[in-house]
């Protein structure tokens, strides 16, 4: 064929890609972005049980808090971008960038196999999407965090069911610390800038998370025998000075505050009722936190891709499949007529390339 595409497209096979997205990420990178992000949006399960499905959901807010605001404070600070490892593109001439940066490094050393080609990214790496949207970042390219709506109002994302078991699930989040927070600072290390420092920091919390998480449950354990000791007339009553209560008034306030952001941002993608149960799942998700701790090596987690009627049962509308009114009336790769990015709904004339881009503003 002879031809030199622009872009190289990630995508899981078990993902459901949005008609409008290929539009939205050819648009980035012609405009000269070096890396582009779509949101992805976990689909919400309702079979399985009641553990797997709200396993299989909790995903739900986790991304729609990610994707809703951290990624978009970043996209607007001009800070590094990780990438998911799907609905994402990268331009050709980044990746070939990469490669030719892994060859002088390898070279420098000495070591390897030098007639072997230059791999963009290290397939040594637990979580190598992480490092690559941050290595574009590193030789200078331009990254874009691509958040949009259809003229329906529905987010353009890349959707897909997230694994139920918990075993699996664990795997997989042990997999994401170990190699962020771990394996990432030995490999992308830190840098100069104040800004990456802060937002590397807020990466590789995780550990530090499940380590806090679990003393919290400790207390509260321990704090519900001291009741049950004292309400049995084992133990005398401890009195607790002002300090001790101004620091949990100021704890529970914090809980709120974290828990009502939990709610909106999940409600805003998943519906109310949705962010409602985001809110019952953070003992869940903080159970699966805890226990992403051991030593792994690097393995694809299994998503649930079965039949899509076992899985969700709500539904084809939810997601534009066969049976249900069309998620957009565009052509596969086209841009919807209307697009909302950021706060502003700029509108195309048409759903060419060129006209399109006109829908996507800087964040």
């Amino acid at each position: 064929m002879g031809e030199r595409f622009a872009m190289v497209v990630f995508h899981d096979a078990e993902d459901l890609v949005d008609a409008a997205g290929l539009g939205l990420l050819d648009v980035a990178i012609a405009r000269g972005t070096a890396f582009a992000q779509l949101p992805v949006e976990p689909i919400v399960q309702r079979a399985n049980g009641f553990q797997r499905r709200h396993l299989g959901s909790h995903y739900c807010e986790e991304f729609d808090e990610s994707h809703g605001k951290a990624m978009v404070v970043r996209d607007a600070l001009g800070a590094a971008l990780p990438a998911a490892g799907v609905g994402c593109a990268f331009a050709r001439a980044s990746l070939e960038l990469l490669c030719e940066r892994a060859d002088e490094r390898r070279a420098n050393a000495h070591e390897g196999d030098t007639e072997t080609r230059p791999m963009p990214f290290d397939a040594d790496s637990l979580t190598e999407d992480y490092e690559l949207g941050l290595a574009v970042a590193e030789c200078g390219g331009a990254c874009r965090f691509v958040r949009a709506r259809g003229e329906d109002g529905r987010l353009i994302a890349t959707r897909a069911l997230f694994p139920a078991r918990l075993e699996t699930v664990v795997r997989q989040k042990t997999r994401w610390i170990h190699g962020i927070a771990l394996q990432g600072w030995d490999r992308v290390a830190w840098t100069r800038s104040p800004l990456e420092i802060w937002m590397r920091g807020r990466d590789r919390r995780g550990p530090l998370t499940a380590l806090v998480l679990s003393l919290g449950y400790v207390l509260l354990v321990l704090t519900a025998v001291l009741w049950g000791a004292r309400a049995a007339g084992l133990a005398p009553l401890l009195a607790v000075s002002p300090l001790i209560e101004a620091l949990l008034v100021a704890n529970l306030a914090a809980f709120a505050w974290r828990a009502a952001w939990r709610l909106a941002f999940t409600a805003s993608v998943h519906g109310l009722s949705e962010g409602l149960r985001a809110v019952l799942r953070i003992p869940l998700a903080n159970r699966v936190a805890i226990l992403a701790g051991r030593a792994i090596g690097w393995d694809k987690t299994p998503h649930e891709s079965r039949s899509m009627n076992e899985g969700l049962r709500t539904g084809a509308a939810q997601i534009g499949i066969a049976g249900s009114a069309p998620r957009l009336a565009y052509p596969s790769g086209g841009l919807p007529a209307r697009l909302s990015v950021g706060n502003s709904r700029p509108s195309a004339r048409n759903r060419t390339g060129s006209d399109a881009g006109k829908g996507l503003a800087a964040s």
